[in-house]
């Protein structure tokens, strides 16, 4: 499912925040990305969200290279992928429901099929009777929750997670790693970045170890 050949990304000034990565994740894994903050993990999901691109090497999707994707199927792969970030990045001039709405909005999605599938989101995270409140009379845990509805309203066959829980409490946390296993029971590919290996001990998944932009650990046999 996601495959990186090779893989390095190096910036304008000579900084290379990823080195030579090669690494498999089959389709329906759960995969943690850990590594201290600087180790490339955030580079890492931009290059599956292509939002950049490598310096070298290959990043493949489901066996399609995503280098060789035109701009104008871009906005169609990014369907296939959905994100959550450590800061909500929640509209706070809209209600609930139109922040999760709003990835099915600009796809140009049937105003009928929108409703059912916001719906269903927001069932899926314990918030269907909050669609009209406005984010901000949220907790911090039921706005991350919002975020995750927006992230896979579309049911996109990839999820990501940038340091998903960096903002919330243990018991919190826990909530929300069980709602990225829920996803994953139904056989959504799903990897999350984070530094908290406390969390991510108990559940017994494969662990990619990044430093210094370097894969030290978690590629094992499935490494291309």
């Amino acid at each position: 499912m996601i495959q990186f050949d090779r893989v390095s990304k190096r910036y304008p000034g000579g900084h290379e925040a990823l080195t030579d990565l090669s690494f498999h994740l089959d389709d329906g894994e759960f995969a943690f990305l850990t590594g201290h903050s600087g180790a490339g993990k955030s580079t890492l999901l931009k290059l599956i969200m292509l939002m950049e691109r490598p310096s070298t090497g290959h990043v493949l999707i489901n066996g399609k290279n995503l280098g060789r994707l035109h701009r104008s199927q871009i906005p169609g792969y990014r369907r296939r992928v959905g994100v959550v970030f450590q800061s909500h990045h929640l509209l706070f001039d809209r209600s609930v429901y139109d922040n999760v709405a709003l990835p099915l909005q600009v796809s140009g999605y049937p105003v009928a099929d929108t409703g059912r599938r916001v719906r269903a989101a927001l069932d899926k995270v314990g918030l269907l009777g909050k669609e009209k409140l406005n984010p901000i009379a949220l907790s911090g845990g039921e706005q991350q929750r919002v975020g995750i509805a927006r992230a896979v309203v579309h049911k996109p066959r990839i999820l990501l997670a940038d340091e998903p829980t960096g903002n919330l409490d243990p018991a919190l946390s826990e909530e929300i790693m069980a709602l990225f296993r829920q996803f994953n029971e139904v056989g959504v590919t799903v990897l999350v970045a984070t530094h908290d290996i406390a969390l991510i001990s108990p559940l017994h998944c494969r662990e990619l170890k990044l430093r210094e932009g370097s894969l030290v650990g978690g590629g094992g046999h499935e490494a291309v």
